[in-house]
């Protein structure tokens, strides 16, 4: 089979994730459908024959599943029932020199399914695409990385490394089957780079947020005098990255799809006076004993007016949230305060 970077980059390669038997993941598909079919209300499939539309199966119910449980986890300590994180492979201690090394972890498993006919979120495709990277740049992926941080002044965004002696790195915590409190074990990261290997501070994300913001918006902005100076990425490639692609899903924004690395909620609103839902895109985090969210509301732009306005890009509320927790539901807590704050700016 072929697969391409961009399936890897919207977890649509077929590659797995931490669960090896792919018997499994085809069961917990499987009950996903059955679960829908008994779960779906006759005001759902109005709507579906509205639309004229229709999704895959597996997208509900799991938007539905992972909604429901995130609810209850505002309501019990995160960290006890958390499945995910039972998967042996989130537990390696082994060293891996390089990217390519790393590759041997998975490199001789068969693929779950066909590229670019299902979702399944994949680490591993991260670590594959780390691979991409470090091949077309003819340097190290962590080199790489690094001297992206360095361009974007995330001076504190480092290698998870547990050798290296890091200014204030967080110590990091779990529930243990008791319910009680504990350290995080010890895990090596090299493994997976990509998909989890850094360390970030709150304003290192907030900077590569405005990052993002400024080069998504930058285009529509009048360049008098040239004062504007461009964004680190072109207006265009940031909304390709922000361009939901088809057959994904999120399972921590029921209202999401994924895009390219991003999960994305689209503008939309059914009828008058209903819903409002605006366009943002955010991804969250969950490691060995940590948990995060970094999501970016950009600010509705008049298209008519922006030439005269006085401010200049980014425009819009980033919000970021880093917990020395394991699994920790941040992403409903983001979007409310990024909808605080926006509200606040549209008042004054």
């Amino acid at each position: 089979v072929t697969i391409t970077t961009r399936q890897l980059v919207s977890h649509l390669s077929g590659i797995r994730h931490y669960e090896k038997d792919i018997t499994k993941v085809k069961e917990e598909k499987e009950k996903a459908n059955r679960a829908l079919k008994l779960t779906k209300s006759p005001q759902d499939k109005e709507q579906k024959a509205k639309e004229g539309k229709g999704t895959e199966n597996t997208d509900g119910v799991k938007q539905k599943k992972e909604h429901e449980s995130e609810t209850k986890s505002r309501n019990s300590k995160p960290g006890r029932n958390d499945k995910e994180f039972e998967q042996e492979e989130y537990y390696l201690k082994e060293k891996f020199e390089s990217v390519i090394e790393s590759l041997k972890i998975f490199k001789n498993d068969p693929l779950i399914f066909k590229p670019g006919s299902q979702f399944l979120y994949s680490t591993y495709g991260f670590t594959l695409l780390s691979a991409v990277v470090e091949r077309a740049s003819g340097q190290k992926f962590t080199d790489y990385m690094l001297k992206m941080f360095r361009d974007l002044d995330m001076l504190s965004t480092v290698l998870d490394d547990n050798e290296a002696m890091i200014y204030n790195r967080a110590r990091c915590y779990i529930y243990n089957k008791k319910g009680r409190l504990v350290n995080a074990p010890y895990v090596d990261n090299s493994y997976k780079w990509a998909g989890g290997g850094f360390l970030s501070s709150v304003g290192d994300l907030l900077k590569f947020g405005n990052a993002l913001l400024y080069s998504y918006q930058a285009g529509q902005f009048k360049n008098k005098n040239n004062k504007l100076l461009p964004g680190y990425l072109k207006p265009s490639t940031v909304a390709m990255m922000w361009t939901p692609v088809p057959k994904t899903e999120v399972s921590w924004d029921r209202d999401g799809k994924y895009a390219m690395a991003w999960a994305v909620v689209e503008k939309n609103q059914q009828c008058g006076c209903c819903r409002q839902q605006r366009h943002y895109a955010s991804h969250t985090g969950g490691a060995v004993g940590a948990s995060s969210v970094l999501l970016i509301l950009p600010e509705e732009l008049d298209p008519g007016a922006v030439g005269a306005w006085p401010g200049a890009p980014p425009r819009g509320v980033i919000v970021t949230l880093i917990c020395n927790m394991q699994s920790v539901s941040l992403s409903s807590t983001a979007l409310k305060i990024a909808r605080e704050f926006d509200r606040e700016k549209r008042a004054q």
